[in-house]
């Protein structure tokens, strides 16, 4: 793209005040930054740092993919459209609804800010044709979004992504893209609010997913909540106290909406800074659980109670674990258990939740990084009838998701079923620490890990393409544990879609490296098995090298 070009057609067409103030004062370097590509659209949509350019989150480059995609839906009955706490969220929706309206398409919008997953379960609820998430998830501040759902309440699949990337391309930004008054088009009725019943009937869903079965749990355990200043907090603390769960503290500082994260820069409860001021909560409470959801509130981080007194943060893999054995443990208990069970996790997930899987007799599937993929799965098994045989499916990056309500992971349901979960071992004096040393006991220790190395502008895309072309062309071993076999899944394989991800498996685990599909980093995803933590943390640090070593 001639970027001096297209920054000299934006200065003579922008009329938004802020965008132009800032188009006018960008510096060479700047410039470059935000006009040398179009923002790029995928299977998760667009995703990128809000502002002016082609390559930036504003109002245009939301009507132009509003316009793409519904040139791509063509007769379609209607979408949904969702929208977070970030920083204009609401502004693009409202644009993304117009855009709809102008192009004859009913919208149905949520009156308030709410999780994704309302978005997928409101899509197969009202019958609509797609669904628009106008999120950037667990991105820090200066970041949004916009995720596609197809009428299956599932992400878009690549081929969707493509042919309506193709009918993006073919539009002029300023010149293309129809436009229409959202307070008009409510008033006529093209676009309407969703009623408050369709998220009531969410959260009776998410209660459904109980495995109780009739089992008794103390519900007084104390919980420190946070929503990390996003869409959290209603349907959460709905559900938990609508199941009884009432002695629950919210962090004040992160209860109210706020796209900036005055106290959590980065939230995402992956990481320990996000958390950090719910910990203190605990301290001062003595609360048995922290639970912190992110801004859209599909991802759910915990940390629990030690018997010694201090909170101990759990991976996304540990939780995940530990929920696959709970409700497997119920569903056998009590005659639950379907008679052809299926598990589904991403092929970065900890390859020791297959273990657990076929002790209880459960096949599992495994997919692409990205819940759409699990999703996608569950739409499958419901194609077939077997929609009831989905027993749960996780992520390691705190996504999870135990009933085929909707297809996308879900932090209310997270949130409750780990609550249920917690509240059942307390209740029996056992500690999650103490039930997830029990696992390892019983299946070996596994540790995993997440190291990414991050690059930016244009050069960064060039030396990505550079260390994954690298990585392509073979590795022997890493740090001396010698690689046994290569999965490329560049390829297809086991009838996925083509992605750049390799797993190698080692000795003593595996390694995936892929690059991000929302943000300029390749990630490494180092799994190994060991006899303890400690040595199994030292084979991790040394494999761990290696990547970097050749990333530099």
């Amino acid at each position: 793209m001639d970027y001096k070009a297209e920054y000299k057609r934006w200065l003579e067409n922008v009329a938004d005040t802020d965008l132009q103030k800032e188009l006018q004062n960008m510096d060479e370097k700047a410039m470059e930054d935000a006009f040398y590509r179009d923002l790029a659209f995928g299977t998760g949509g667009l995703r990128g740092t809000i502002g002016a350019g082609t390559n930036r989150m504003n109002v245009y480059t939301v009507s132009k993919a509003s316009q793409g995609l519904a040139s791509y839906l063509g007769s379609a009955t209607s979408v949904v459209i969702g929208y977070d706490s970030r920083i204009k969220s609401d502004a693009f929706a409202k644009v993304a609804a117009g855009v709809f309206a102008a192009n004859g398409i009913k919208v149905h919008i949520w009156s308030e800010l709410l999780p994704v997953p309302t978005v997928s379960y409101a899509v197969r609820a009202l019958g609509a044709s797609a669904g628009i998430m106008i999120t950037a998830s667990h991105n820090p501040s200066k970041y949004n979004g916009y995720k596609v759902y197809g009428a299956d309440g599932c992400q878009i699949t690549t081929e969707a992504a493509a042919a309506i990337l193709a009918e993006i391309e073919k539009l002029d930004i300023f010149a293309d893209v129809k436009n229409s008054s959202f307070e008009e088009d409510l008033q006529s009725g093209i676009i309407d609010y969703i009623d408050e019943s369709v998220l009531t009937s969410f959260i009776e869903e998410v209660k459904k997913q109980s495995v109780l079965f009739g089992d008794e749990i103390n519900r007084d355990v104390a919980i420190v909540y946070s929503p990390l200043n996003g869409t959290g907090l209603k349907p959460v603390t709905r559900v938990l106290e609508e199941s009884g769960f009432t002695n629950i503290t919210v962090v004040e500082e992160q209860r109210n909406p706020d796209g900036n994260f005055p106290t959590c820069p980065f939230p995402n409860p992956e990481m320990r800074e996000a958390m950090d001021l719910g910990l203190q909560y605990c301290e001062k409470t003595g609360a048995d659980l922290l639970l912190a959801t992110d801004p859209d509130a599909d991802r759910c981080g915990i940390a629990v109670k030690t018997l010694s007194g201090e909170y101990q943060l759990m991976s996304g893999n540990e939780v995940g674990l530990l929920l696959l054995d709970y409700i497997c443990a119920q569903r056998i208990k009590h005659n639950q258990m379907p008679e052809h069970p299926v598990f589904v996790k991403t092929v970065v997930t900890m390859d020791l939740a297959e273990k657990i899987a076929e002790h209880y007799g459960l096949e599992t599937v495994n997919v692409l990084t990205g819940f759409k993929f699990i999703g996608e799965v569950i739409g499958k098994l419901e194609a077939q009838g077997r929609e009831k045989d989905y027993v749960c499916g996780f992520e390691e990056s705190y996504g999870y998701l135990t009933g085929s309500y909707v297809r996308d992971k879900d932090a209310v349901n997270a949130a409750f079923i780990i609550c249920e979960m917690f509240a059942f071992y307390k209740t029996r004096d056992i500690s999650l620490s103490e039930k997830l040393d029990e696992l390892f006991n019983t299946y070996g220790f596994c540790l995993n890990t997440l190291r990414f190395y991050e690059f930016g502008g244009s050069a960064g895309m060039v030396k990505m393409q550079e260390i994954m072309a690298d990585f392509h062309r073979g590795v022997d071993n890493f740090a001396g544990q010698k690689v046994v076999k290569t999965l490329d899944y560049s390829k297809g394989l086991d009838g996925l879609p083509a992605s750049d991800v390799l797993k190698f498996y080692t000795e003593s685990g595996s390694v995936v490296i892929r690059p991000s599909g929302t943000e300029p980093k390749v990630k490494a995803y180092i799994s190994v098995t060991a006899k303890n933590r400690s040595e199994a943390e030292k084979i991790e640090e040394s494999i761990g090298a290696e990547p970097a070593e050749r990333i530099k």
